[in-house]
């Protein structure tokens, strides 16, 4: 591999920036993004074009979301005819943003070699836009994949898992070396695939989250020590509630937050007594 041809594009290290120089990978990672005539593929971050022109050699139904303004001059100088959003992802409202370009699909598939750095706060934003989105085939670190679909009672499993889990059916493909990328990341890498599934049984995202996140701040404390602010700012009596706050977070499934969460906002949305 002749990594001279790469050095011209002078990788950001604070954006994260390890660019893709295997061909071979990138025609399988685009692979396994399944394109079909019906599909709008959206790109997290195209870079030089790595996985670019192999998505432009499926569909033009293609949009790259591109923060490096360097990156912008290059894809419309090799493919000008690309449509490019030059934002930043997680600032991004992906629903109008998307409705510019006026195209007809039926499916909004994702892909990225996504930043390492913010490989979480960009999952969370394709959860919250998941009744939008049919598909994301992603590369990140090797540790954070597996995260993905970790299991309750481990290290591993965490708000990330259980917000995976829930939104989307997680599967990990295949691993990377550093040496598949210029600069060599020190870490390993693992493509994976989520098909994301509707979520009609949290009523309340937001309040969601807030339990999750308070939740696992603490994670070896008890539900009833980690989310003790929580229901303070409610005016909520733990005992008031059919669950077990002797546990701890890791110990609960995502369908027992689920649980917590819908009792948490059946009380709050509560009609008052009628008074006589």
């Amino acid at each position: 591999m002749d990594e001279s041809k790469y050095r011209k594009y002078r990788p950001v290290k604070f954006l994260g920036q390890n660019f893709l120089v295997d061909e071979n990978i990138a025609k399988k990672i685009v692979k396994n993004i399944d394109i079909t005539p019906d599909d709008l593929i959206i790109e997290i971050g195209p870079g030089y074009g790595a996985l670019t022109k192999y998505i432009l050699n499926e569909t033009k139904k293609y949009i790259g979301i591109e923060l490096d303004d360097k990156f912008i001059v290059s894809l419309k100088e090799k493919f000008p005819e690309i449509n490019l959003i030059n934002k930043d992802f997680l600032k991004l409202d992906i629903p109008d943003e998307i409705s510019k370009f006026n195209f007809t699909c039926r499916n909004i598939k994702i892909a990225g070699n996504i930043p390492y750095n913010i490989t979480s706060q960009i999952l969370f934003k394709l959860f919250e836009n998941n009744y939008l989105l049919h598909s994301a085939v992603i590369m990140a670190q090797k540790e954070v994949a597996h995260r993905l679909i970790a299991s309750p009672n481990t290290k591993e499993y965490g708000i990330l898992a259980v917000q995976t889990q829930i939104h989307s059916k997680a599967k990990l493909l295949f691993n990377l070396p550093p040496s598949v990328f210029f600069p060599k990341p020190k870490v390993e890498s693992t493509v994976f695939k989520l098909n994301f599934q509707p979520v009609t049984f949290i009523p309340d995202e937001k309040l969601f989250t807030e339990i999750l996140r308070l939740a696992f701040n603490q994670r070896r404390k008890t539900l009833k020590n980690s989310l003790s602010s929580f229901f303070a700012k409610y005016s909520i009596e733990p005992s008031s509630l059919d669950f077990d706050f002797s546990l701890r977070p890791e110990q609960l499934s995502p369908e027992d937050f689920i649980s917590l969460h819908r009792l948490v906002y059946l009380r709050l949305n509560k009609p008052p007594d009628t008074i006589v």
